[in-house]
């Protein structure tokens, strides 16, 4: 049933972005998805270090002195890695059984919001009023930017064009000359995935995916549980170096040197605590100002309206409490395969045009010395009396070139005539 059928395949076979695809299409990752592999180790790290503390001090033997690390921490630390359930406040309808890996994962193996490739350019009455109307105009505006259509000449579409958003605001989209579309509002093409995203927010390195509409709220669950992580690594850390001071005469400093691991782990935790906890409270800041990290940068919305501005609780609410949106491409759906373009024969015009009248795939194997053609020359340059050319280039002096006529090589001589033969 799920055999491929000819001239057949599924979207995702054939689909023209940079993605990455695994299980049969199921999983969508960006084309730097090796870095999801380094992120699960700096985020898995700090969690096995605290762990092999807490065993090593099961096993010490002087019960008299307070321990910091033990079984309760054991215990809340594998919670906290591997299946820490938490309600999230701003769904309380439900709870959400969250990991910070998985919220890793959930960032970096779905679509995010890619949408939809056209074929071809919208033409007049393709559901695109403004193009309509801008194949209508023709006068020639200044201070407006046209794109020219190479499957119709005729038909100039404008870079730009207004679309009203809710609010009753009027935002500016942007033509894509990649996806041939024009972007829905907020919406950008990422270069590094060569795809248009819906609400595009930025592309992400540490989960190798771009950051959209569809995946940006595991994107901040997924920094926001990164951050308490090192907080919590951190303080453990801490109070296992206190709790030692009884063990190196109440000096805290040797404390620190008897417990290298924890030294380590204070320093790993403080250093990657700003870096996640930046970003946990920048975009913190964007969430409740309905804002992306393009639009941020870009637009500058602090200096001007921000024309999605709906106040903080329906900022926040728009990115917890609403549904996921659907994808807008259905990767596992059968596609027919575009045909291959019909055959050029050349013509006279040819060499003069520069059409090159040997298709890519004879030309590679003519420059490896392989032929497609049973006589090993193209059908275009077979029947052609080469012995004839080749004495006719040869009585040509290279030193009478300018004075002499050089005969066509290609042109084939005439029958001679016999006497008496009218012209």
């Amino acid at each position: 049933m799920g055999e491929p059928e000819p001239g057949r395949r599924r979207l995702y076979q054939v689909w023209k972005g940079s993605n990455k695809f695994l299980c049969g299409g199921r999983l969508i990752f960006g084309p730097d998805a090796g870095s999801l592999f380094l992120s699960t180790v700096l985020i898995a790290s700090p969690l096995v270090g605290l762990c092999f503390q807490c065993v090593t001090k099961l096993n010490y033997s002087g019960s008299s002195e307070k321990q910091a690390l033990g079984m309760p921490a054991l215990v809340a630390t594998i919670l906290l890695g591997l299946a820490l359930s938490i309600a999230n406040p701003f769904t309380a309808h439900r709870v959400a059984s969250a990991q910070d890996l998985a919220f890793l994962f959930l960032t970096s193996s779905r679509d995010p919001g890619i949408v939809p490739r056209n074929a071809r350019p919208p033409e007049r009455g393709d559901d695109d009023p403004a193009a309509a109307a801008a194949a209508e105009d023709d006068v020639a505006t200044p201070s407006t930017e046209w794109v020219m259509s190479a499957a119709n000449p005729h038909l100039r579409l404008p870079r730009t064009r207004d679309v009203a958003v809710a609010g009753g605001h009027v935002v500016r989209v942007k033509y894509c000359d990649t996806c041939l579309l024009y972007r829905p509002p907020r919406a950008s093409h990422c270069s590094i995935c060569n795809n248009c995203v819906q609400k595009f927010d930025h592309h992400c390195p540490w989960v190798g995916q771009c950051i959209g509409l569809r995946n940006y709220r595991f994107f901040f669950l997924f920094i926001s549980t990164s951050t308490f992580l090192c907080l919590y690594v951190f303080v453990l850390s801490w109070l296992n170096i206190a709790a030692q001071r009884g063990s190196h005469g109440g000096s805290l400093l040797r404390s620190m040197t008897g417990e290298p691991l924890s030294l380590v782990l204070i320093v790993y935790t403080f250093v990657s605590a700003w870096f996640v906890g930046g970003l946990t409270v920048f975009h913190t800041y964007l969430m409740s100002t309905n804002q992306t990290t393009y639009e941020n940068f870009r637009y500058r919305y602090d200096k001007k309206e921000n024309p999605y501005e709906r106040g903080v609780p329906a900022n926040i609410s728009e990115v917890f409490c609403t549904g996921m949106p659907p994808s807008m491409n259905r990767f596992r759906a059968w596609v027919e395969l575009p045909e291959p373009p019909e055959a050029f024969d050349g013509g006279p015009l040819a060499s003069r045009n520069k059409i090159d009248i040997i298709g890519p795939d004879e030309k590679a194997d003519l420059e490896m010395g392989r032929h497609h053609h049973p006589g090993g020359v193209p059908a275009i340059l077979q029947g052609l009396h080469y012995a004839e050319m080749e004495k006719n280039s040869a009585s040509v002096h290279v030193k009478d070139r300018q004075s002499a006529e050089a005969p066509d090589p290609f042109m084939i001589p005439e029958a001679p005539r016999h006497d008496g033969e009218v012209e």
